[in-house]
């Protein structure tokens, strides 16, 4: 006689907060925020503001969620503030030369993944640490772009069309917006739906365990460095035409707002757990914190401050809290 089947048991509500616990935090933290500025300042509800905010948000919504596979499989990425650096600098130097903007854009984001791609593979082939080996680009890449420019702003003239990509609109929506939301929901879909996704999150648990069962755990863990470098070319390409220019000097505390979205969003420093969606929400808090603190006239500096407290903060959460919440959860 065969044994019974048993249904699955419904889960429980408070299974569902648990399990969600990190993402449900950050989104009742950025209401909390926006209420607060929203009672503070008269304008920050308005449309020109929230639009405003989207604009300056969308190469930093790019960067984490490309920063989001980077750390789900233990590693980061430090270099990223000075790929956007240098990516701004060559795209302005390409234009200025008379080289068509699309053939620019492509050419710098398939040059943004190949650096990253190097920096993955010293990390995942040669077994050096990514935070060294990207604190290594970090200043590599960043003297480059200052030895091809000598220091100083390159104006972008005569290319309306590059000049869009920063300054125009689609449906009354700025289109760096635009881009960051298709970006975002494609990291999104691509973690979540695809086998690319699970064996990013596979490497990040365990990369032993993933090259053994037959998962190109190197490669995996290489590749994710080529997404931050073509999301970093990205970024910088959005910065060149928002501004109308190129700088080697663009791009400062880029990384630190990256990993920060990200680390507040709840995906895990150790690995093995990523969220865009908790990534989203980081980068938009960090975003309404910054754009809030200044309507309110408070020192611009202060921003660096809150950002480095917040940083401090979600990382307690990630190794304290929740970490003992999740702990309950399954002896429960």
């Amino acid at each position: 006689m065969s044994a019974p089947v048993l249904a699955d048991a419904p889960r429980r509500p408070a299974d569902f907060l648990l399990e969600h616990a990190q993402v449900l935090s950050i989104a009742a933290f950025f209401l909390l925020c926006s209420l607060a500025f929203a009672l503070a300042s008269p304008v920050f509800l308005t449309p020109g503001n929230l639009l405003n905010v989207l604009r300056q948000l969308a190469p930093m919504l790019i960067g984490a969620v490309a920063m989001t596979f980077v750390i789900t499989t233990g590693g980061i990425d430090l270099s990223v503030g000075s790929a956007v650096a240098l990516c701004n600098a060559l795209a302005a130097m390409a234009l200025g030369a008379g080289v068509p903007w699309p053939l620019a854009a492509v050419g710098l984001l398939l040059g943004g993944a190949a650096v990253g791609a190097v920096q993955g593979w010293f990390a995942a082939y040669q077994k050096i640490p990514s935070f060294i080996v990207t604190l290594a680009g970090l200043s590599i890449l960043r003297g480059v772009a200052l030895l091809l420019t000598q220091g100083y702003s390159i104006p972008i003239t005569g290319a309306p069309g590059f000049i869009a990509l920063g300054r125009g609109w689609v449906l009354g929506v700025p289109i760096p917006a635009v881009i960051a939301a298709l970006v975002a929901v494609a990291g999104f879909l691509v973690l979540e739906q695809t086998r690319y996704g699970r064996q990013v999150v596979a490497v990040g648990a365990n990369m032993e365990a993933a090259r053994r069962v037959g998962m190109p755990a190197q490669r995996v863990a290489a590749s994710v460095f080529a997404l931050t470098g073509a999301a970093s070319a990205c970024a910088g390409l959005i910065i060149a035409a928002r501004l109308g220019s190129g700088s080697s000097n663009a791009a400062v505390g880029f990384e630190l707002e990256a990993i920060a979205a990200v680390v507040l969003g709840g995906t895990s420093l150790m690995g093995g757990s990523g969220t865009v969606v908790g990534t989203v929400l980081g980068a938009l808090t960090i975003a309404v914190i910054g754009n809030g603190l200044i309507l309110v006239h408070t020192s611009p500096f202060l921003v660096q401050i809150v950002t480095g407290a917040i940083i401090l903060l979600a990382i307690w959460l990630n190794t304290r809290v929740f970490a003992r919440l999740a702990t309950r959860r399954r002896v429960g």
